[in-house]
């Protein structure tokens, strides 16, 4: 049976797996109650699947190398650790996280069910569908990092299906972390007047910061995320945090932003003051990638996402995934989507209720290629 005849007869399936699955809370680093749904669906199905030590589910189709890699992330930006909310209408459904990546996530599980059933073999090697962990926010692209800790050279491709139908990332943005930690003495807002705030110190570097000049070559940019402390509104604050990042498409503007950080902090405490940076997440950005290797996948990509989408080309570009281990690596990797929708990192995400059965045929058609690795035989 053809994918395209699968996908037809699998469209309420998928439409019931998502309901399903978007529920299922999974912030970044506690992925748990997700990846036990993904395993027993999995095993339901006669998909034989494990969960790793960075609570990755994986199922391995073939053995040996190379190994070809296609993942969707499980956990969603946000921390909910009760049920996520869910409505529909005529067109869209809505849920946080019910795209990015829970669409992409489904596809991929019926992907899984679909090669065990028409018992499909690698051409060559192992093809690997990871549904992974610590993708969104601090999880620091956990599970990934994990697989090619395993795998490493062994990787021959990476696909992220993460994002829609309409681009593609095959440029890894790299970014550093940072909690900036600000610590006074404190003390009564009226007594104690005059004292030293730990909010209006952090108030201070955050306006520094946000007064940064950018370097002209290359796309960087910067962000103070979260800021907390303070004990009552009648009390000078001895304590607050920012969590602050920033990200860029070279290595040498990530070097530049973290020399910016230190100046400023180094100048925003020309006494001594208790003020602490600790750095708390890293992606690496774009290795030493075979430009050669890494345009034949996206081609080959490209080439099915237009003709899953109306003939609509896909723009390509950058962007911080899964994809960043791997492709600072050196190896060719690309991520896209399965859906169309907005939204995503809003509690007010939808995707389109149509673009699914055009997604899901695309999905099992990626997969089914890393299968018969079809691009071999047009080269």
């Amino acid at each position: 049976m053809t994918t395209d005849m699968w996908a037809s007869i699998l469209e309420q399936d998928e439409l019931s797996l998502l309901r399903r699955m978007c529920r299922i809370p999974a912030p970044s680093l506690h992925e748990e109650k997700r990846a036990e749904a993904v395993a027993k669906w999995l095993t339901d199905h006669n998909v034989s699947c494990a969960i790793d030590t960075a609570g990755n589910v994986r199922a391995a189709f073939g053995s040996g190398d190379p190994v070809q890699v296609i993942n969707a992330h499980m956990d969603v930006v946000f921390p909910d650790t009760d049920e996520l909310p869910l409505r529909e209408d005529e067109e869209k459904i809505y849920a946080p996280g019910v795209g990015d990546d829970t669409a992409n996530l489904c596809v991929l599980m019926l992907a899984a069910m679909v090669a065990r059933r028409e018992q499909w073999v690698p051409r060559k090697g192992t093809v690997l569908l990871v549904f992974g962990t610590g993708e969104e926010g601090l999880g620091n692209l956990k599970g990934t990092r994990e697989i090619m800790k395993e795998y490493g050279s062994r990787v021959e491709s990476w696909i992220a299906l993460d994002g829609g139908l309409a681009a593609m990332v095959d440029t890894a943005v790299g970014s550093h972390r940072y909690k900036i930690t600000v610590r006074t003495e404190g003390g009564h807002s009226y007594g104690n007047f005059g004292r030293p705030n730990a909010i209006a110190k952090l108030a201070e570097i955050i306006s520094e910061l946000y007064q940064t000049k950018l370097p002209r070559e290359g796309y960087t940019t910067y962000n103070v995320g979260i800021i907390n402390g303070g004990t009552s509104i009648n009390t000078i604050a001895q304590e607050a945090y920012m969590l602050y990042e920033y990200r860029s498409e070279r290595a040498d503007n990530l070097s530049y932003m973290e020399q910016n950080l230190k100046k400023v902090l180094t100048a925003a405490a020309p006494h001594g003051e208790d003020i602490t940076c600790e750095r708390i997440g890293e992606r690496p950005g774009q290795g030493n990638v075979n430009p050669l290797a890494l345009d034949q996948l996206a081609h080959r990509c490209i080439a099915r996402m237009k003709q899953y989408n109306g003939g609509v080309e896909p723009s390509r570009g950058s962007g911080s995934t899964d994809c960043n281990i791997p492709l600072s690596m050196g190896i060719p990797a690309v991520c896209f989507g399965c859906y169309r929708g907005k939204g995503a990192h809003t509690r007010e995400e939808y995707v389109e209720t149509a673009s699914l059965l055009p997604g899901l045929r695309l999905g099992l058609k990626i997969v089914e290629d890393a299968f018969t690795r079809i691009w071999e035989d047009e080269e």
